[in-house]
């Protein structure tokens, strides 16, 4: 009769692997620099930014939906030890993932103020 608990345990174990392609999204390795780049490039890089922004909530939307599979899956067998561990495991690497996001849009939002500077003292 111990096998029920072993089946659940594993049920809990695969539904993990079928979100496994939760894949963590990579910043962008290169942003414009405001004081050098041309139009062009500006609105490359907020193309980029808004690529990466769009692969982020992907990432979060997959790795939320995992949670709430693996819980699903583990029912009543889980104690809600496990359930919380899983879910502060999720609001970790989502915020992390938050957190990045927000790092290179604050640093091409910079780059973005420096290029209108740099714009705008070409007019004077």
């Amino acid at each position: 009769m111990k096998v029920l608990p072993a089946l659940a345990a594993t049920t809990v174990l695969s539904a993990g692997a079928a979100y496994a392609d939760c894949p963590y999204p990579a910043a962008p390795d290169k942003l414009p620099d405001g004081a050098t780049a041309t139009l062009q490039d500006m609105l490359a890089g907020q193309k980029t930014v808004s690529d990466y922004n769009k692969a982020v909530n992907e990432y979060v939307a997959c790795i939320d939906k995992e949670v709430e599979d693996k819980i699903a899956a583990g029912g009543d067998k889980l104690k809600p030890e496990q359930k919380a561990d899983m879910q502060r495991v999720e609001t970790q690497k989502h915020n992390a993932a938050i957190d990045q996001l927000q790092s290179v849009a604050d640093r091409f939002n910079e780059q973005v103020k420096v290029f209108k500077a740099k714009a705008a003292d070409a007019k004077k």
